[in-house]
């Protein structure tokens, strides 16, 4: 048996390493798998109308500037007043424009939203791929966080972003030629000579803002970094929570609450710390931001003052000279004022592409080499041909993995087949691979074509809803019928569930695991399927559930029933054919 390396197998593997550009690359795969794209694109169609209505109404708000500050000057009242009845018309215009803007950007967040929560739940729940990932990586542990908080985060921040650096590319086009004009040829005295500064506004705007820039910048720096590492401890916070209210009746028989207090509270101090960074991070940008801020009242004049003071520029005109660099400079920093968001949003998109990556490798996705093949064969039949299962290493110098000692055993319809093994085997694994989720090894599964199988764990699950949701699950309700389900229940020894049928409750926590169990089987009646493969179902159960349970087994005269256990009950009610799992532990090779 070769060793091929196990690189999905170990709990400590990093997540895929994404450069930046990959990240957008998969973001925008995302976005074009959209089921919303359509709307989106008209959505973003409608935003850039709008934005620019709001520049050409800002453009004339800045016009406005000139003749009204030139009237107050002037003292000229029927001037004042014929501004006055144009900047409430402009305002007006403004007004119904920022109201469309408003509702253009909150209806493409919300569908920016839909797509991306419906293409990241779409992805994680294809085919087999969630329960893969939460035995190949650490980021399928708890993925909660990333599919929900950091995808809506995603949406809105993306949305919000875009349209304000949109926003301000368009007034930087717009009003960087309005001052440009403005500023004429600007001439200082230098030795003797005067030395022309053509759009020296235009200039001037530019410095002060590349200054904030990069102030900004190298203040910041560390922001995206300390945002991932704040998320990542919220999850895991989030996940302790859950664990500890998932489990509290355990929690509660051992007296094991402070101990599960010491837990979380390890886990809030985690967060706190980040936190804190975080906070003196930003404290600290705000040094560089609300400096820069301040100064941005005052140097509007100063800078265009030059020309105000040398008498080519009237009163009016300086207004708005001031009004158009104030529009610059506001275009040009948006990128300072938002670098935080910048950072958070960049944190937001590795957590979230990081996932997405994960969820679309071919380890996943794929049939590749080094694996178990799950494919369909004959109908009537089932086939392993050198299958072995690959575990994780349970010592430094070994891989676990065992095979089927028979010979290329094959299952024929309506057996009866008993799998155990060797001490120290897992038989879920090999449970698992049947039904395609263990990929981890070499060799054949073939299935029967076109036959149902049903797969039993020993632990059942137990969704939230009605009792006869579970009792359908996965299929419809209206598949079965509601006498069928009350018979089902009846031979299970659960009538006394009959009048609940209809009840919903927390199903895993009214019911004990002897009543789940037989739940599960009541099921079974219901789906009478051509195969069913139970792993251990019999185990830890009571004598007279075990004599139930075992009787229904006997009853599926049209089921062929793989059992994997040591179950002496199943044995002496069933005589099965009995198949054996050895340990065939592989050295691992030097490097």
């Amino acid at each position: 048996m070769s060793a091929s390396k196990l690189p999905v197998l170990d709990e400590a593997a990093n997540p895929p390493d994404l450069t930046f550009g990959e990240q957008l690359r998969m973001a925008g795969q995302s976005f074009w798998a959209s089921r919303v794209r359509g709307r989106l694109i008209l959505l973003s169609i409608a935003l850039l109308a709008v934005i620019l209505l709001l520049t050409y109404g800002q453009i004339l708000l800045n016009r406005w500037n000139q003749p009204f500050y030139n009237a107050l000057e002037n003292r000229d009242l029927p001037a004042f007043w014929q501004e006055l009845r144009n900047f409430f018309f402009i305002a007006a215009f403004l007004l119904v424009v920022n109201v469309a803007q408003t509702w253009f950007s909150q209806t493409t967040a919300l569908y920016m939203r839909e797509g991306l929560a419906r293409d990241m739940v779409d992805q994680w729940l294809k085919g087999r791929r969630a329960y893969r990932l939460s035995v190949s990586s650490p980021l399928g542990v708890n993925p909660d966080q990333r599919l929900h908080e950091d995808a809506r985060k995603l949406a809105e921040t993306t949305t919000s972003l875009t349209i304000g650096l949109l926003q301000s590319t368009i007034l930087l086009i717009s009003f960087i030629s309005v001052l440009w004009q403005m500023s004429g040829d600007f001439s200082i005295p230098l030795f003797g000579h005067q030395i022309a500064i053509p759009g020296y506004m235009v200039w001037g705007a530019l410095i002060y803002a590349g200054g904030a820039a990069a102030a900004s910048n190298i203040v910041g720096a560390a922001l995206t970094r300390i945002n991932a590492d704040r998320y990542a401890r919220e999850a895991e916070m989030r996940a302790a929570l859950m664990w500890t209210n998932e489990h509290l009746e355990p929690i509660a028989l051992a007296r094991g609450e402070a101990v599960e207090l010491r837990a979380i509270h390890a886990t809030i101090d985690n967060v706190l710390k980040v936190i804190w960074k975080l906070a003196m991070g930003l404290t600290n940008l705000t040094w560089v931001s609300a400096a820069f801020g301040w100064l941005a009242l005052i140097v509007p004049v100063l800078i265009a003052s030059p020309a105000y003071f040398s008498g080519t520029m009237t009163f009016g005109g300086l207004m708005m000279a001031a009004s158009a660099f104030t529009q610059v400079y506001t275009a040009l920093r948006w990128y300072i004022d938002n670098f935080g968001a910048i950072a958070d949003w960049k944190a937001t998109l590795l957590r979230v592409m990081v996932l997405r990556a994960a969820l679309t490798e071919p380890a996943l996705t794929e049939d590749c080499a080094g694996q178990i093949v799950v494919e369909p064969g004959k109908p009537g039949e089932l086939a392993f041909e050198d299958v072995y299962i690959r575990t994780p290493s349970e010592a430094e110098a070994r891989w676990g993995g065992y095979h089927i000692r028979e010979e290329a055993p094959v299952i024929h319809a309506g057996e009866r087949v008993m799998i155990n093994g060797d001490p120290g085997v897992n038989r879920r694994q090999f449970f698992n691979a049947m039904a395609g989720l263990w990929p981890y090894g070499e060799g054949r599964i073939v299935l029967p074509e076109e036959d149902h199988i049903l797969f039993l764990p020993q632990t059942p699950y137990m969704p939230e809803g009605r009792l006869i949701d579970i009792l359908a699950y996965p299929e419809e309700v209206a598949a079965y019928r509601e006498e069928d389900a009350l018979a089902a229940l009846k031979a299970v020894k659960l009538s006394r569930l009959a009048p609940l049928l209809k009840d919903r409750k927390r199903w895993d926590r009214v019911l004990d695991k002897e009543e789940q169990m037989a739940l599960t089987f009541a099921h079974l009646l219901l789906r009478q399927p051509k195969w069913a493969v139970f792993n251990d179902v019999l185990e830890g159960l009571e004598p007279e559930t075990v004599k139930v349970l075992t009787g229904i087994m006997q009853s599926l005269d049209q089921t062929t029933l793989i059992y994997l256990g040591r179950s002496q009950a199943f044995l002496e009610a069933l005589s099965p054919r009995v198949l054996h799992l050895e340990r065939m532990d592989v050295p691992v090779p030097e490097v």
